[in-house]
C-alpha cells in the first residue's frame, strides 16, 4: 500500500510538473507574440492629431521617412530623409502613380469647395480666397476681409409690415466703416466677404500681411441684415497656399479676363423701370466711387434700393412738396451706401407731381414689394436693379472724407 501510495504521489507530482512546464511555455510564447506585436506596431509610423492638427510620428530604431515633391516630375529623388533611408524601384513606382493622381485630381476641384459666388447659408464648404485685411473687432473677434474676383448670391429682404419699426439696414456688418486707408487697398470689382474668427489661428499672423491666398476649410455663412457673413467654425482649419497652387491659378486666370463688368446677378434680371440722363456713361461700381481719389464726383451704377426712411405716402408727399428728403440705401456687390433725394429731385425721380397713391406704387416696385392683387403674403421681397446717377458731396471742407453724402440725380422712375 505503501509504494502504491508513493507510486501514485510520484505520477501526481509528474503530471503538475509537466503542466506547469506547459504553462510555462504557453505563456512564453504569447508574451514574445505580444513583444513583437508592438514591436511592430511601434515601428510603422503613426498618423495623430493633436489640438487639431495632423501629425505623422515614427520611431527612428525601425522606421525611416522620406519626403518628396507632389507636382508631376521625374524626379525621384527626396528632399529630406531619414538616415536609414534606402530608396527602391516598389517606392518610385508608388511615387509616380501618386504624381499622375495628383494630376487628374487636383486640389479645390472637389465637390465641397465653392467660390464666392455660389457659397449658402447653413451648410459647411471648403472657400478659397485672397485675404485682403485682418481686422481685431473691438469685442475681440478677428474679421478676415477675404475675396476671390467673383459676386456674392443676391439676397433677399424682409418684408415690410409696418413701416414706423423697420430700422434701416447697417451699411457694415463689422459696425464702424473702415479706415480709408484700408478701404482703398480692397478690389472695386467683385464682393468682399466678411469671416469672422472668434479664436486666434496661427496663420492669421501671416494673413495680415494681405499677400496670401488661403483655403478655409470646413467654413460656414449665413445671412445678416441681408448681407453674407462668413463663419470659421471651432472644426473650420485655415491654410495658406502659394501662387502656383491650382485653385488659386484657376482664380487669378479668371480674374485677368474680368477686369471691369457688371455685377454677374444681373445680366438677366436688370429691370428697365428706371431712365438715366447719362446712358453712354461707364459702369462704375459702389466700391470704385467709395475708393475715388476725389471727394466730389458723379458716375452711373446699377444697384438695388434695398430700404427707404421714410417711405410712407404722406412722407413722399413731403418730398415731392419740397418739405424733405428721403434717404434710400443702395447695394450693390461690391458695397452698401445711403444716397439722398434731395427735395429739388423728388419731381424728376418720380416722374412728376404723382398721387400720394401712383408714389408709393412706384416705391414699392424699386424696394421689391409686390402689388396687393398678388396671391399670398410674401414674407421676403427681392428688389430689383435699376441703373442709377449719384453725385457725391461733402458738408464740411475740414473733413471732407467724414462728411461725404451721395445724392441721386438724373434718373427717374418710369410708369
Amino acid at each position: 500500500m505503501y509504494c502504491l501510495l508513493h507510486s501514485t504521489e510520484f505520477l501526481y507530482y509528474v503530471f503538475e510538473t509537466t503542466v506547469n512546464f506547459h504553462v510555462i511555455v504557453l505563456t512564453f510564447f504569447l508574451l514574445t507574440i505580444i513583444i513583437t506585436y508592438f514591436s511592430f506596431m511601434s515601428s510603422i509610423p503613426q498618423i495623430t492629431m493633436h489640438h487639431g492638427e495632423f501629425f505623422v510620428t515614427y520611431n527612428k530604431k525601425f522606421s525611416s521617412f522620406a519626403l518628396f515633391e507632389g507636382k508631376a516630375s521625374t524626379e525621384c529623388r527626396p528632399y529630406q530623409c531619414s538616415l536609414k533611408y534606402h530608396g527602391s524601384k516598389h517606392d518610385n513606382e508608388i511615387l509616380t502613380q501618386m504624381r499622375m493622381w495628383l494630376v487628374y485630381n487636383p486640389p479645390g476641384l472637389k465637390d465641397l469647395e465653392l467660390q464666392l459666388r455660389s457659397i449658402k447659408s447653413d451648410s459647411t464648404f471648403d472657400l478659397v480666397c485672397k485675404v485682403l485685411d485682418v481686422h481685431e473687432a473691438s469685442n475681440g473677434v478677428r474679421i478676415l476681409y477675404v475675396w476671390d474676383g467673383t459676386d456674392t448670391p443676391v439676397t433677399e429682404f424682409p418684408m415690410i409690415l409696418d413701416s414706423k419699426s423697420v430700422s434701416p439696414p447697417p451699411l457694415h456688418l463689422e459696425g464702424a466703416p473702415l479706415p480709408r486707408e484700408v478701404l482703398c487697398t480692397l478690389p472695386c470689382v467683385g464682393s468682399v466677404l466678411r469671416v469672422f474668427a472668434n479664436r486666434l489661428f496661427k496663420e492669421i499672423p501671416h494673413l495680415q500681411k494681405g499677400i496670401y491666398w488661403a483655403r478655409f476649410c470646413n467654413i460656414t455663412c449665413k445671412q445678416e441684415f441681408s448681407m453674407w457673413k462668413g463663419i470659421l467654425l471651432p472644426s473650420s482649419r485655415v491654410r495658406l497656399l502659394s501662387n502656383e497652387d491650382g485653385s488659386v491659378v484657376d482664380r487669378l486666370n479668371r480674374i485677368n479676363t474680368q477686369i471691369h463688368r457688371q455685377p454677374m446677378a444681373c445680366l438677366c434680371s436688370a429691370s428697365d423701370i428706371a431712365d438715366v440722363e447719362y446712358e453712354r456713361a461707364g459702369y462704375t461700381t459702389l466700391m470704385e466711387s467709395l475708393t475715388h481719389g476725389e471727394v466730389t464726383h458723379k458716375f452711373k451704377t446699377l444697384v438695388r434700393v434695398v430700404a427707404a426712411h421714410p417711405h410712407r405716402a404722406s412722407d413722399l408727399c413731403s418730398l415731392l412738396a419740397g418739405n424733405r428728403c428721403v434717404r434710400l440705401t443702395l447695394e450693390d456687390p461690391t458695397a452698401r451706401v445711403h444716397a439722398f433725394i434731395h427735395k429739388d429731385d423728388g419731381a424728376k425721380f418720380f416722374g412728376g407731381f404723382l398721387t400720394a397713391e401712383a408714389l408709393t406704387r412706384k416705391m414699392n416696385r424699386l424696394l421689391g414689394i409686390p402689388e396687393d392683387t398678388e396671391e399670398g403674403a410674401p414674407l421676403t421681397r427681392n428688389p430689383p436693379w435699376i441703373w442709377c446717377c449719384l453725385k457725391s458731396y461733402r458738408l464740411n471742407k475740414n473733413d471732407p472724407w467724414g462728411t461725404r453724402r451721395y445724392r441721386i440725380f438724373g434718373t427717374e422712375i418710369r410708369d
